[in-house]
């Protein structure tokens, strides 16, 4: 995120790291929050792997790879939405089954808003780092998003069920979440991909709006 043309590099980076480390500790909040009372231990465990390995990447990539405020922001905030899901398992979260009283549906939706939300948050760190360390094109860097939530999604679902069914196989139902649809991989390979297809239509949407807006209203650079 770029706030102000006037800023000096130092005072951006100072307040890029300000907000990084406040992003950093509602996150680890929440985090411990989740373990208050958990509905189910090992399914917590197994949710919050993916978890543990992609905060120690984005660590240890750091000094090497850093993204601007609102991507580490996208990137958290999902983070915290999966976990709220393995607090309670996906299929019983509190939130999926008020919205399934209120549509009268015929289950907990939580699942699947998650994964919309995976290729929906995630498509513009990733287009972010195409463009600043990877150097693609603008038309590169809006495609490569769409193609890895697509490919992860996949293969999400396919190390999902491998692992839970060698493994854990007493935990199948909670961790899979599929709650007798038998097509919920593919639904939700579906929806990451269609979110991340929405996110790069809203960037290209704003990119297009602040050519005919003033700069002080539309001041964000994507």
């Amino acid at each position: 995120m770029r706030l102000s043309t006037a800023s000096t590099p130092e005072r951006i980076y100072i307040k890029e790291n300000t907000n990084l480390k406040t992003t950093c500790c509602l996150f680890f909040i929440v985090w411990i929050w989740t373990l208050i009372d958990v509905a189910d231990m090992v399914n917590w465990t197994l949710e919050n792997t993916p978890v543990f390995l992609f905060t120690g990447i984005l660590v240890l990539t750091y000094d090497r790879y850093k993204f601007s405020d609102l991507s580490y922001i996208l990137i958290f905030t999902f983070l915290a939405l999966h976990i709220f899901g393995a607090k309670y398992t996906y299929a019983e979260n509190p939130f999926g089954e008020w919205l399934q009283q209120e549509l009268g549906s015929k289950r907990n939706h939580y699942d699947r808003i998650v994964h919309f939300l995976f290729g929906f948050l995630l498509a513009y760190p990733m287009r972010e780092l195409c463009l600043r360390y990877f150097n693609f094109s603008p038309k590169v860097s809006n495609g490569i998003p769409i193609i890895v939530c697509l490919a992860l999604g996949g293969f999400y679902e396919i190390v999902e069920g491998v692992v839970v069914g060698v493994f854990f196989p007493e935990q199948g139902l909670n961790f899979l979440g599929i709650q007798g649809d038998l097509w919920d991989p593919q639904k939700d390979i579906a929806l990451a991909w269609l979110g991340s297809v929405g996110s790069v239509a809203v960037i290209e949407l704003y990119k297009y709006a602040r050519r005919y807006l003033p700069k002080r209203q539309l001041s964000l650079r994507v």
